[in-house]
């Protein structure tokens, strides 16, 4: 009896085995395949039509070793509108400018030559 029972197979696995369709493709989403956009893939018409450069850093660039919390003209450059100091994928400034920068900024503030915050 324990040889029959092992021999066959359950119906419930050669059933979804066989109802299963292996060549139709599955739809894409809830309203199935999307239609192609117009104008074509990214580097055709419709795509980017502009090509962005990589941010270079302009302390490196100018060979500006001290940056000085005196130079507020300097500073103001990489504060926004609203007094929050801009990050470094925003103005392509490299890790130790970033970092020397945001200390001088600080120390500007803490001594009243930048504001914190401007009013509005």
């Amino acid at each position: 009896m324990a040889d029959e029972i092992t021999s066959t197979p359950a119906p419930e696995q050669s059933s979804a085995q066989t109802s299963a369709p292996t060549s139709a493709p599955r739809p894409a989403g809830p309203g199935g395949p999307r239609p192609p956009r117009p104008g074509g893939g990214p580097g055709g018409p419709g795509g980017r039509k502009f090509f962005r450069r990589k941010k270079v850093c302009k302390f490196c660039t100018e060979k500006i070793d001290a940056i000085s919390y005196r130079d507020v003209r300097l500073l103001q450059q990489f504060v926004a509108e609203r007094g929050k100091i801009v990050p470094r994928r925003l103005t392509g400034v490299c890790t130790r400018h970033q970092r020397r920068l945001s200390q001088a900024i600080k120390q500007s503030r803490n001594i009243a030559l930048l504001a914190f915050a401007t009013r509005y």
